[in-house]
């Protein structure tokens, strides 16, 4: 009979505590209802062409795989000074690194996530004309979806497919390499791009 996982405890308050335990389930219901409002939104009102949908589709989910490296690489590997900073970058993603099989704090908590992707997109509003945008965010958020599942899936799942057991592999080196590289875990493009492979 195998031991049940037992949680690092982050907080003290309950509530707190409980909103860091997080069901695989709820990245997928929370953004799935918003993908297909923003693909409804993109076809009511845009009426777009399919070579549109095709052209946004892989700027969506390349520009995600650019954030995913970035937030992962600058953001969640910060060195903070502070220890206000050293507690919020381990509340995102260092205790990640100390229990990285605890399938509760695998997918990102849904209120650090829809901040996150609220700045981001207030950013992508300046820079993406109205009519693209809607059509953008929804295989921006496809791209995010992915990363969360393939994520848990790198440490609670077999994957025995030959890209899934490259991913499990590469993103399992990321944990146990002890050296900054591999930030990449949808994908390694920008790992190679950017020389942080190894």
């Amino acid at each position: 009979m195998s031991k049940e996982h037992v949680s690092i405890r982050l907080f003290k308050n309950p509530v707190l505590e409980a909103m860091t335990h997080i069901h695989p389930a709820i990245p997928a219901i929370l953004w799935s209802p918003i993908i297909l409002a923003l693909f409804y939104q993109s076809h009511q009102i845009h009426h777009h062409s399919l070579s549109t949908y095709f052209l946004w589709a892989l700027i969506g989910l390349l520009v995600w795989t650019l954030t995913e490296y970035g937030l992962h690489r600058f953001v969640f590997h910060y060195e903070a000074a502070s220890s206000f900073g050293k507690r919020l970058v381990y509340l995102f993603h260092g205790l990640h690194h100390d229990d990285p099989q605890d399938g509760r704090r695998l997918v990102m908590p849904p209120v650090p996530a829809l901040l996150i992707v609220g700045v981001l997109y207030l950013g992508f509003k300046l820079v993406i004309a109205p009519k693209f945008l809607s059509l953008f965010m929804a295989f921006f958020l496809i791209g995010y979806l992915a990363y969360d599942y393939i994520h848990y899936a790198t440490h609670h799942f077999p994957m025995t497919s030959p890209a899934g057991r490259f991913l499990r592999a590469y993103h399992l080196k990321h944990h146990y390499n002890h050296r900054p590289c591999k930030y990449g875990v949808s994908s390694p493009l920008w790992d190679y791009i950017l020389k942080t492979v190894d």
